[in-house]
């Protein structure tokens, strides 16, 4: 067989054939052979294989492709109908390394590197038509016991697959030996596995049906469970009873859910005298994993809401982003999202949750597509189908009781938070008694899922309808009604939120629930819309300065805080510069951003972005994409890399990139779109989220950067941005504060002057930036660093502001009340800088 192979490596190299594209049907010294015997081509498997294993001689020094075209001929042959005596057998696996006689140990290896899998599937063939004889069996048998050794580190799912293999083949030999199971030891949930395996008692008719299903659950290696997979499963588990299956996989996921992700810091020293440190994070080994995709896929049709609780929290852990890695477990994350999405509305609901908190673009659009085909087999839209989907759990208007005795705790949603009171006759308690912790610990644990799903689903919904003015949806008020205004959670964002009713006529009202009735911008009550309405959430881009001015008066009048900005929404109009440059903007041009900041808050906005890296690319920008399907547009906003002193990080991604222009294509053609021809609202959106990102991700508003070096060629744009002209997000900010800053306590030595607020303190005087919150002290505008500290509570939290989540605001504030005493001052990095304590 020399000859032979001699010719194939010839024809390869004279041909250029990669090993992965070799094909015998193309080599034509195999083709003159004519039509080769199976006992042909067994012999020319073994003649390979002793020829793979020669390769490895020290001194051989054997090329790497020609070593690679060998592997993947013999792989050929392997899948090929070949034969082989019982002797051949043995042959091929001692060339494997597998000489039992000669060597004891360090198999580990030859289970990874040899084509054992497809060796044993052609054991399996003789062995049906011939069966094995006992010098085979012990041989298998031997190798069976090899295998047994290797549960931990590098090719455990491969050598996992082996010994189940080789279990049915001898399970013949040794009739009613249960099969033997184990998981590797390295980590929580392989320790868990072996310990359940090993306590099966014999004899139960649970006991083998769940060996099989743990075996099963060692092969789940692929994206998807296959049709064997889910015949198989189905079968365990109607053997096992289903609900000692949910009982005991709520277990694991349980366990998966909290297991602790083990970061290693590790240091390696190079010959020439250089260190590289990096990190390592340990969650699951492969096998392990696996096993814990196996299990998901089978309790998917099973699963109930506790169960969805679980899937989702562990599917948010897997795609938790790890530094220079990626997601932390993506194939166990996928399995979940898949379980989820054959969980009926519930699971649509952990969906929609997830699409809005996971980061990866493709994992977003995967969520997507999922809900997407629910939706389709229900007759709804995506969108109709996350608002069906949206879980009241008890809530009703936002309040829920429960009675433990002489005991009573309201659930209650209040300005966005799901708190938990508690009373005894009347009088009102700290926290839950004690002594219901003994008599009613799973009533209690019922009671905290109910609170964080109210919570999260509070959460999910606020940024799913702050997202949603740009998609100018229009909706059916019957349809409204039931699902928003009735609903027991959705409520609580209807309520203080302003909405516009589209009459068939042309005509409509805007309206807020006020008082048990719909009321306009003054008060006054609005016939009640009809069924045949259409709801839109309103937004200023829609109507007059005045109207939004009699909007806020009113949110003001009756201390209405709003779970989004909606009345102070800003507004981006087209300006004469855009007009003129007619397809694009340069309004949010030439800024500095942290990339993986701008990276975050894109995504979270729904824009699909890729972080710009200095190893490829072969083009010098990039831009972030939101897809307006309504329109059959996308908005692009372009950004360049900033390649200024090495400025990217230990996985080559760039710290910085700088912006440019906004522009809207075509998604058919990816024509420009002229500016005018934009929905006003639909640009006013996009120009939004641009100088949100903007607005959060410029290193102007990071008041410690320029101090922490910086880059030293952009230090003029961080003072330029941190004390410049302001942004929409910024003029917005010194409106509510010109109403504000006069009723709180710091209003008689504070007011706002042109772009700052202006805080007159004991000991000096102080200019707070309204767009970057940064400060400048009297009188020679000396730069004042202070670094919010996230951990303590902010001062801010007690003054009322009309509506949720502009975070600089709230330091702005925090900073005033602050410094209006600064002689209390007694943090020493701030008393230095004002003069005191020197």
């Amino acid at each position: 067989m020399q000859p032979i192979l001699q010719e194939i490596l010839t024809q390869s190299a004279l041909y250029d054939t990669q090993y992965y594209e070799l094909k015998l049907a193309g080599i034509s010294t195999y083709q003159a052979i004519g039509n080769p015997t199976p006992a042909f081509k067994g012999r020319l498997a073994l003649a390979t294989a002793e020829a793979i294993q020669a390769s490895w001689a020290p001194n051989q020094h054997t090329p790497y492709t020609t070593r690679a075209v060998l592997e993947a001929l013999l792989q050929q042959l392997l899948r090929s109908a070949l034969e082989l005596t019982p002797d051949q057998f043995t042959r091929l696996f001692h060339l494997y390394g597998f000489d039992f006689e000669k060597k004891a140990g360090g198999l580990g290896g030859a289970f990874t590197r040899a084509p054992i899998l497809l060796s044993l599937a052609q054991a399996e063939k003789f062995k049906k038509k011939h069966g094995l004889n006992e010098e085979l069996m012990n041989y298998f048998t031997q190798l069976l016991e090899a295998a047994k050794k290797f549960d931990a580190g590098y090719g455990t799912t491969t050598i996992a697959k082996i010994r189940a293999k080789l279990e049915g083949m001898l399970e013949v030999k040794e009739a009613g030996a249960l099969p033997t199971v184990r998981f590797p030891t390295g980590d929580a949930l392989g320790r868990e596995l072996n310990a359940f395996a090993t306590a099966l008692p014999a004899g139960t008719d649970a006991t083998l049906p769940w060996l099989q299903l743990l075996q099963l659950w060692q092969k789940a290696s692929g994206a998807q469970p296959t049709a064997k997979f889910n015949k198989e499963a189905t079968a365990a588990v109607k053997n096992i009873g289903v609900e000692q299956v949910q009982e005991q996989a709520q277990q694991w996921l349980t366990l998966l859910v909290e297991l602790t992700v083990e970061v290693k810091h590790r240091s390696h020293e190079y010959g020439n005298g250089t260190t590289y440190d990096y990190t390592e994070y340990h969650f699951l080994h492969e096998p392990s994993l696996n096993a814990a995709k196996g299990m998901v896929w089978t309790v998917a049709p099973l699963a109930d809401s506790g169960m969805h609780q679980a899937l989702a929290d562990l599917a948010a852990k897997c795609h938790q982003k790890i530094p220079g890695q990626g997601p932390l477990a993506a194939g166990l994350g996928n399995a979940c999202l898949l379980a989820l999405s054959q969980g009926g509305l519930p699971g649509v609901a952990h969906l929609s949750r997830l699409r809005l908190k996971v980061r990866q673009t493709n994992t977003q659009e995967l969520i997507g597509r999922y809900i997407e085909k629910v939706s389709q087999e229900l007759g709804v839209t995506p969108a109709e189908i996350e608002d069906m989907a949206v879980p009241a759990g008890d809530l009703t208007d936002g309040r829920a009781e429960y009675h433990y005795g002489d005991y009573r705790a309201t659930l209650q949603l209040r300005t966005g938070k799901a708190e938990l009171q508690w009373q005894k006759a009347g009088k009102d308690l700290k926290a839950a008694p004690a002594a219901l912790k003994q008599s009613h610990a799973a009533e209690l644990k019922e009671l905290k899922f109910q609170q964080t799903q109210a919570q999260q689903t509070f959460t999910t919904q606020r940024d799913r309808l702050d997202r949603s003015f740009v998609e100018e949806r229009r909706m059916p008020f019957a349809w409204f009604r039931q699902y928003y205004l009735e609903h027991g959670l959705m409520s609580q964002l209807v309520k203080p939120l302003i909405w516009r009713f589209h009459y068939p006529d042309g005509s409509y009202h805007d309206a807020l629930w006020l008082d048990a009735a719909w009321r306009d911008a003054h008060s006054q009550p609005i016939p009640g819309p009809t069924d045949d309405a259409q709801v839109q959430l309103w937004h200023p881009v829609l109507v007059s300065t005045e109207a939004v001015l009699a909007w806020r008066e009113l949110l003001e009048q009756h201390q209405l805080r709003q779970p989004l900005k909606q009345a102070y929404r800003e507004v981006y109009l087209l300006t004469p510069p855009e007009e003129r440059t007619g397809t694009y903007s340069n309004r949010m041009a030439a800024h500095i951003l942290k990339q993986h900041q701008f990276n975050s808050l894109a995504k979270l906005r729904g824009w699909k972005y890729s972080l710009l890296g200095a190893y490829d690319k072969g083009y010098e920008s990039e831009s972030a994409k939101l897809k307006l399907p309504r329109l059959g547009y996308q908005a692009e906003f372009w950004v360049n890399e900033v390649n200024a002193d090495n400025a990217w990080n230990d996985t080559g991604i760039w710290n910085y990139v700088s912006t440019d222009q906004v522009r809207f294509t075509r998604t058919t053609d990816f024509d420009p779109i002229p500016l005018r021809e934009v929905p006003p609202l639909v640009f006013s959106e996009v120009m939004r989220d641009v100088d949100l990102f903007v607005g959060v991700a410029s290193v102007g508003n990071d008041p410690a950067w320029q101090d922490n070096g910086g880059l030293p060629a952009f230090r003029d744009y961080w003072h330029s941005y941190s004390f410049g002209e302001l942004s929409e997000v910024a003029k917005t900010r010194k409106a509510v504060l010109e109403r504000l800053v006069p009723r709180l306590k710091i209003g008689k030595v504070s007011e706002v002057q042109d772009k700052f607020l202006v805080v007159r303190g004991k000991l000096r005087s102080y200019k707070i930036h309204l767009g970057s919150g940064n400060i400048l002290m009297s009188p020679n505008d000396q730069y004042l660093c202070i670094v919010p500290d996230n951990s303590k509570r902010n001062n801010a939290h007690d003054v009322f502001l009309p509506f949720e989540g502009d975070a600089v605001l709230s330091i702005i504030i925090s900073k005033a009340l602050l410094l209006a005493d600064d002689d209390k001052i007694t943090d020493t990095t701030i008393t230095s800088q004002i003069g005191r304590g020197r």
